[in-house]
């Protein structure tokens, strides 16, 4: 009698799935495990983009999909208002647990940030553009929440950008954004080549 083999792609279906639970949409024990993989793996990168944004004291900062909260914790620390928007309520509570009262989180996405009109004055992301359902409706809805002269930073691992980097520059520009500029960064450690990119509203 043979025994039953596992349809094919089982396997391949099962890992894609805990992939996404652990790191893409962060949901149960496998998010939080993600989670704190997170706060290791990117924690350079975080750290850098903060400090690309040169924020002011008297400054806003929207952080989207902030994941563990490091960059959102870094920020906090830097300006008058730090605001997180993660989908992921794993992620959510990791952050509260890393920045308490300092930040104000919510639940939602970069087309879905539950801001007022030119409220902010800088949004960052990392790791997260890859993610976007509807890049068109995030950039959209970040060029309408920036102030005049806000500043847009994004980065995300260059292997696993939705669409090559010069494309994403365009489709940035096509939302309203100036003053565009996009490099690539060596994080230290093992963390893949980061993709980034800094934008304007004018």
């Amino acid at each position: 009698m043979s025994t039953p083999q596992p349809p094919p792609g089982a396997f391949d279906s099962a890992f894609d799935t805990a992939l996404d639970r652990a790191f893409g949409h962060p949901t149960g024990l496998l998010g939080r495990v993600g989670g704190r993989l997170m706060s290791r793996a990117n924690a350079a990168t975080e750290r850098r983009l903060v400090a690309l944004a040169r924020l002011e004291p008297d400054e806003t900062v929207l952080v989207i999909g902030p994941g563990p909260g490091i960059g959102l914790d870094e920020a906090s620390r830097l300006t008058r208002k730090a605001i997180g928007v993660e989908p992921s309520a794993e992620m959510r509570a990791l952050c509260h647990e890393r920045c308490g009262d300092r930040v104000e989180l919510r639940s939602g996405t970069a087309a879905d940030t539950g801001s007022l009109d030119a409220s902010v004055d800088a949004v960052l992301s990392v790791n997260n553009v890859q993610l976007w359902d509807d890049r068109a409706a995030g950039f959209a809805e970040l060029f309408r929440v920036l102030r005049p002269g806000g500043r847009l930073l994004l980065s995300a691992h260059e292997k696993w950008l939705p669409i090559p980097r010069h494309d994403l520059a365009a489709e940035v520009t096509a939302a309203g954004f100036t003053d565009l500029q996009t490099w690539t960064w060596e994080p230290p450690g093992f963390a893949p080549l980061a993709a980034q990119l800094r934008a304007l509203k004018p």
